[in-house]
């Protein structure tokens, strides 16, 4: 019985990572908000916590790979300096500029799109086949479309409040710096921030194609330190370029200092290290899976801790976005299944054949079979 609960919770473990994983993820959505309303720069926001995640990804790559890791090459510089714009400076900046323009709900639903713009990508790089006329790819590309289509309906669909549960507490308001700030985003706000949203989601999905490249030939803890280095030096060279007032960078002991910290060391630092060992198990459409629940995690702190309402067009996008991306998952599991058996089938061939030389080879060597 023991043994039984022991192998049950075993085989938990990933899910049970995960799941800390996206609530730790919705936690950041909530601190970025509130970093913001405080009046902190998106610029400077994304500049800390880079360099936060290359001080603590640094020691855990010598730690863990520091004979285990291969030469530093060219190319993995290479691959590491676009892993950094398109996986850290590029991707969080849209990311954090998109929250500030919208809600946390609204761009924890924009994350449900990078499944499907990174399969969109694989098929345009012919990196993954299309197989339309099988039914796993038909439901990556019914996923895809209905991916797409939430992400409309969520960008230009409002709809009518949708009043579930509110507790009136509203920490914007306890951080707020003499700023009028609307209860709702705008309209003009609303689409430009989904556009953002968009291009944030297709950022990380051009991220997670180098990523896949970058992890044949680097391990993981050292691949994450670099790509979070370079990272640090694009987004600080870009907060400098563009923010041009010194006391902006400065933090204090308040809701900026817990921001960064709290992004940096554990979103792009714990978070993405537990991320790698879960991917190790059980592959990366495990990880995928469970990018809902973070929709699902930051719906409720919003309406509890940011005054959030929902609106008929957010569950509604959502719900598509959701669908969508299940699809594809479903449609890509299939697609595994096939390669495995397919690979089974050939490794048995190939066991069979040698087994059959073998046998002949024996024969033919046997002296009792000598004239």
């Amino acid at each position: 019985m023991a043994g039984n609960l022991g192998e049950l919770l075993e085989g938990l473990k990933p899910a049970m990572v995960m799941v800390i994983v996206q609530i730790a993820f919705g936690g950041i959505n909530v601190f970025y908000k509130l970093a913001k309303n405080d009046g902190m720069s998106v610029k400077i926001m994304v500049a800390y916590r880079m360099m936060i995640a290359a001080a603590s990804m640094t020691p855990l790559a010598l730690v863990f790979e520091w004979k285990s890791r291969p030469k530093l090459t060219r190319r993995i510089v290479l691959l590491s300096f676009f892993l950094g714009i398109f996986g850290g400076s590029l991707s969080h900046n849209l990311y954090a500029e998109s929250l500030a323009l919208t809600s946390a709900t609204f761009i924890a639903a924009m994350t449900n799109l990078i499944p499907a713009m990174t399969f969109f990508m694989a098929v345009a790089l012919r990196m993954e086949s299309l197989a339309i006329r099988t039914n796993a790819g038909k439901a990556k590309v019914l996923g895809t479309i209905l991916s797409i289509g939430g992400a409309m309906i969520l960008t230009f669909y409002k709809g009518a409040e949708m009043n579930i549960w509110s507790t009136h507490i509203n920490l914007l308001h306890h951080h707020h710096h003499g700023m009028t700030i609307p209860h709702q985003s705008s309209s003009r706000n609303q689409a430009l921030g989904g556009f953002l949203g968009i291009a944030s989601a297709v950022s990380m999905a051009v991220w997670m194609i180098l990523q896949a490249k970058l992890s044949m030939v680097y391990q993981s803890y050292s691949g994450t330190a670099l790509m979070s280095i370079c990272a640090s030096i694009q987004s600080v060279v870009y907060a400098l370029c563009t923010e041009r007032d010194w006391s902006a960078w400065t933090l204090g002991w308040n809701i900026r200092l817990i921001t960064v910290v709290y992004t940096g060391a554990v979103g792009s630092g714990l978070m993405v290290a537990l991320m790698t060992w879960v991917a190790r198990r059980k592959g990366a459409l495990f990880i995928a899976s469970f990018y809902p629940l973070l929709l699902v995690v930051v719906a409720i702190a919003g309406s509890l801790m940011l005054d959030e309402t929902l609106h008929v067009g957010s569950v509604l996008g959502a719900l598509f976005i959701i669908l969508g991306l299940y699809c594809v998952l479903w449609g890509k599991s299939k697609e595994m299944e096939k390669t495995t058996e397919l690979d089974a089938l050939i490794k048995s061939c190939k066991e069979s054949e040698l087994r059959d030389t073998a046998a002949e080879e024996a024969q033919f060597d046997d002296p009792r079979r000598l004239p």
